[in-house]
């Protein structure tokens, strides 16, 4: 059961006077909706249980769990305004295929979310009184108090009638009456936004923690699993790439290495000048396998990158490109201060290098772009490229091991490769 986010993003921060109708219309709302809840629940939950022993008490406690589904979602529509953050539904157990009608009807029975439904629905009440009396009392009397100056005339006050401005020394004449009541009423209504928000919140965080909390966690427990299976893949396919690319080149390299060597050990005594050939043949080999190792070792941390952050990283990585490469990357992220943390680095270095790869091999590119730039509270990686487009995320092409490391690093990658190009691929990495 995982959580469904009906908006990517959260709702803005209103203004404070709406902020505080909003706050005060879903606590003062909250009262009627959570009476009529406790009566439909606690009617149908006492019906069942009372009935369990029948063959009618079953059916009666199931739509009692369904009528708790129903007043939730109402809830779930309600909690964003409050609480800033995207309407989050879970979801519940769905019936398996070929179900009978019995099995159906007592699905929300085995389903947790559901008895949560139930009690949130039932003990809400408990929430809502005390939060709808402090709002409204605090309503009352900041209205109440800070007009007091227009209706005073309206209201008796006779001779051994005390008010406050008397109890607290400031005698009996009537600026001192209007102003004493006027400041309270002022107090009242300077602190009613506080006390408004700290009833919603306190409903609202109620009905989070048993509406949407376990789904959230569930979710989260989801996105952490697949988050390490991205991780486990990146790691196997670029362990599996690396003794390929070592197998198929600095090892070849370094067994002919050992022929040339041998071979002219043996040349010496009869024939100095091939043995000297061969060795020359053998200083090229080795130079030829130092190359190979360093490129190897650009893919995993190049040197440049640990020195002297991405933009250098970036700029020596284009320079050894075959086609035009523009870069856009923000110099910032080379600084002492603007460095960001290693991982995300090397991810990003990853995702380019992997991505020019591509686009050198398969994509019949005349030229690309490599933009680099920090937004907020993510980097956004873009590469592309004027080529045939088509690329893809399916296992086994190049994209999909792009896809699994910055799905390790708890970003997202999108692609966007129509047929004919042009080609880009944005990854989305959290700082």
């Amino acid at each position: 059961m995982t959580a469904v986010a009906a908006s990517d993003h959260p709702t803005l921060a209103p203004s404070i006077p709406r902020q505080l109708f909003v706050d005060s219309g879903y606590v003062l709302l909250g009262l009627p909706l959570a009476v009529a809840s406790f009566v439909v629940l606690a009617v149908g939950l006492v019906a069942g249980v009372g009935l369990v022993v029948t063959v009618i008490g079953l059916p009666i406690l199931s739509g009692t769990l369904y009528a708790a589904r129903g007043l939730a979602d109402i809830e779930r529509l309600r909690l964003p305004s409050v609480l800033r953050q995207p309407r989050i539904r879970p979801h519940y157990r769905l019936p398996e295929a070929g179900a009978n009608a019995w099995r159906r009807i007592f699905l929300p029975m085995r389903d947790a979310q559901s008895w949560l439904d139930l009690a949130h629905g039932i003990l809400r009440v408990i929430v809502a009184l005390v939060t709808f009396v402090l709002t409204l009392a605090w309503w009352i009397a900041a209205a109440a108090g800070s007009l007091y100056w227009v209706y005073d005339w309206a209201l008796p006050h006779g001779r051994d009638d005390s008010d406050l401005a008397q109890l607290l020394g400031l005698g009996d004449s009537t600026t001192a009456r209007i102003g004493v009541t006027t400041a309270i009423g002022v107090f009242f209504l300077i602190t009613l936004p506080i006390v408004a928000r700290g009833c919603a919140l306190l409903q609202g965080s109620f009905a989070k923690a048993l509406l949407t909390g376990v789904a959230e966690m569930r979710d989260r427990i989801t996105v952490l699993e697949e988050q390490k299976r991205a991780a486990v893949s990146a790691e196997a396919s670029a362990l599996r790439r690396l003794e390929r690319d070592i197998h198929d080149g600095p090892q070849q390299r370094l067994v002919r290495l050992a022929m040339d060597l041998s071979r002219a050990r043996m040349q010496l005594a009869s024939d100095p000048e091939a043995a000297g050939r061969t060795i020359d043949e053998a200083v090229t080999q080795t130079r030829e396998t130092l190359a190979e190792l360093r490129a190897l070792s650009r893919g995993i941390a190049p040197p440049i990158l640990v020195d002297r952050g991405l933009p250098s990283a970036l700029a020596a990585l284009a320079g050894r490109g075959l086609i035009p490469i523009e870069l856009q990357v923000d110099r910032q992220l080379g600084t002492p201060g603007g460095r960001l943390d290693p991982a995300v680095e090397n991810t990003a270095y990853f995702v380019v290098a992997e991505a020019l790869t591509n686009i050198a091999k398969h994509s019949r590119a005349t030229e690309a772009v490599v933009a680099v730039a920090r937004q907020e509270t993510q980097l956004q990686v873009r590469v592309g490229d004027d080529g045939q487009g088509g690329a893809h995320l399916a296992k086994g092409h190049g994209l999909a091991g792009i896809a699994d490391r910055v799905r390790a690093a708890g970003g997202e990658l999108a692609v966007e490769s129509p047929t004919g190009g042009p080609t880009e691929i944005r990854a989305e990495l959290p700082l």
